[in-house]
């Protein structure tokens, strides 16, 4: 009996240990290639980049980005007030309707964290698209979404472009680019380096569109710049390997800004005057904290960049869906609306998956304060 025991043990073991093994499959893909061993070309292109010298990528803003291991007193707060930065509710998700973009408007869809569906101009455009339930290299530890997707992957309408501002899990995730590999046509646009990352993936080469700061290509008749961010990059303990920034969207007549990950910096004033102004601005609001104040800009900031952008309509992103820094989780947008009504700047505040027709944008609701009452 004891023997038939043990083996039930072993076996037992041995399957979970095989369950484990097939679930980190992944993760030697997940944590990307190092772009400079990728191929001379995409080599070549780095080194003469304005923005790499050596061995890196750098921020070339006055103040250095600030990244490094966390403190014992950061660790000491992780674990206080964590029930904080959840929200107490559940976050209402809504279906956004199936029809045809408008030829000649700008729509937005805001899908959680920074995945957004802009529609500019009967094209769509799919920013920083992450389908997964954790921001992680593994399914096991990471941070966990707090809400439904509103759809899933393959019910997003046919897209034009997909565009990522940056390697870092929350806004590059495998499995849903592996997922629009197989499901779209679309190109995907990216900063300097990262298509080293798509190709091992399975992205085809054609499908890839890399390009520095202030470079810029033709898709769908829509022109995309990518444009300058203060951040960083890295998939693992090596950082700033490739390169991230935000981006410029301008069909004939609208002209849409999505800053990605960035802390504030001044040269949002010279992208305002060089691409704006702007029809629409994507602009993050959350994961702020003073121990990183270089690399993720707090609510009023992100005001006072989309004021410098010229922007017209602000919608904030990089907010609600994941718990990546110690702040309550409703503070970003209690933040973002009192700096916009100080100001008087337009702002609109969907729910995950609620189609908002810019030219029409309804006035802000505070849905989020019925989640945490």
């Amino acid at each position: 009996m004891a023997a038939k025991r043990t083996v039930r043990r072993l076996i037992a073991g041995g399957a979970a240990l095989a369950a484990a093994g097939w679930a980190l499959r992944d993760v030697p893909a997940e944590l990307g290639v190092r772009p400079l061993t990728s191929g001379e070309e995409r080599a070549s292109r780095i080194r003469r980049s304005p923005q790499f010298g050596d061995g890196a990528f750098f921020n070339p803003m006055p103040e250095p980005t600030r990244v490094g291991a966390p403190s014992p007193a950061l660790l000491r707060e992780l674990m206080k007030d964590r029930e904080s930065r959840r929200p107490a509710g559940p976050i209402p998700v809504r279906t956004p309707p199936a029809s045809d973009p408008s030829p000649t408007g700008l729509n937005v869809v805001w899908y959680g964290h920074a995945s957004t569906l802009v529609e500019i101009e009967g094209r769509r455009v799919l920013f920083d698209p992450v389908w997964s339930r954790r921001v992680s290299p593994t399914p096991f530890v990471g941070p966990l979404r707090h809400h439904p997707l509103p759809v899933a992957i393959e019910q997003v309408p046919k897209v034009d472009a997909i565009v990522i501002s940056h390697d870092h899990y929350d806004h590059l995730d495998l499995s849903t680019v592996r997922r629009l590999t197989r499901i779209s046509k679309a190109p995907f646009l990216v900063p300097l380096g990262i298509g080293a990352h798509l190709e091992r993936w399975g992205v085809p080469l054609y499908r890839i569109i890399e390009l520095d700061w202030e470079e810029e290509a033709s898709v769908a008749g829509l022109r995309f710049v990518s444009t300058a961010a203060r951040h960083f990059s890295g998939r693992s303990l090596t950082r700033n390997d490739t390169l991230w920034g935000s981006w410029v969207v301008a069909g004939a007549q609208r002209k849409v800004f999505y800053a990605g990950d960035s802390g504030y910096f001044e040269g949002y004033a010279k992208i305002g005057a060089d691409h704006g102004p702007f029809d629409l601005t994507l602009m993050p609001i959350g994961a702020y904290s003073p121990s990183w104040p270089d690399i993720h800009m707090n609510p009023e900031e992100a005001v006072n960049a989309h004021v410098n952008l010229g922007g017209s309509l602000l919608l904030p992103v990089h907010w609600a869906t994941f718990t990546l820094a110690l702040h309550p989780w409703a503070e970003p947008v209690e933040r973002l609306w009192r700096e916009a009504k100080a100001r008087d700047v337009k702002i609109v505040v969907p729910r995950p998956g609620e189609l908002v027709e810019t030219a029409s944008a309804q006035a802000v609701d505070a849905w989020w304060q019925a989640v945490q009452s």
